[in-house]
């Protein structure tokens, strides 16, 4: 039995397309209020609309997962404006190249640990004490598995380490957070058909934020400090 989202507040970093913009769709119809987050704010703002004219209640905020400033303030806007936050996707990330061991540069390495190691660290530091005052919470970081160690190879070098040091601060945070009401969980939503995934690739958009949504509606005895694809236990 999954657990009862109504009511309860998500925010999901990265949302104005892709699979984000599909779990904003997700937990609308699960009647939660859907903060879908993004850099630049027209396109969230646009993207928000189009949920909206489906009758869900979605708003748009902008967030650089990058820049403390900006975490900041976001979270200080979602205090005064709701008071509570339930649900924290990290879903925000960047695969710009897939350049070997030797070709991908430090300039490569340093983008994709910013986005996507560093942003979820950065923004759980800015929200997770709004969640801890509620004393109930889902974060979900969505990761790769290409950042599993027995899958790294020479190709997409620093998308792979980026994606394994997730997975690491997943497993930390979650030990921390477990006796405060909170499941931390990572999930690899699989090959989809996204920007980054491509045209070609196996998995729909709908697909691969179903696996995210399993994370978000766990009971309160459910797993944490997991990696997971379609709620199935994946090895790190």
């Amino acid at each position: 039995m999954a657990a009862d989202l109504k009511g309860r507040v998500a925010l999901v970093t990265g949302a104005n397309r892709g699979i984000g913009f599909a779990l904003c769709r997700r937990l609308g119809q699960e009647g939660m209020t859907v903060v879908l987050a993004s850099r630049d704010q027209s396109r969230g703002e646009e993207a928000a609309a189009k949920l909206c004219e489906e009758g869900l209640n979605v708003v748009a905020r902008q967030l650089d997962v990058t820049d403390h400033a900006s975490v900041d303030a976001a979270a200080r806007w979602l205090e005064a404006t709701y008071g509570r936050l339930d649900v924290l996707v990290n879903n925000a990330g960047i695969m710009p190249n897939k350049a070997s061991v030797l070709e991908a540069t430090l300039e490569d390495a340093e983008a994709m640990w910013q986005v996507n190691a560093l942003a979820p660290w950065r923004v759980c530091r800015g929200f997770v004490p709004l969640m801890l005052q509620g004393e109930w919470g889902r974060i979900v970081n969505v990761s790769s598995e290409a950042g599993r160690f027995d899958r790294i190879n020479a190709v997409a070098t620093a998308y792979r380490v980026s994606k394994a040091a997730l997975n690491a601060y997943t497993k930390s945070l979650a030990s921390e957070l477990h006796p405060k009401g909170v499941l931390v969980n990572a999930v690899c939503p699989g090959w989809v058909a996204s920007d980054m995934g491509g045209p070609d690739a196996s998995r729909s958009l709908e697909q691969g934020s179903d696996s995210i949504f399993w994370a978000i509606a766990l009971e309160d005895d459910g797993p944490t400090g997991g990696f997971y694809q379609d709620g199935k236990p994946m090895p790190w």
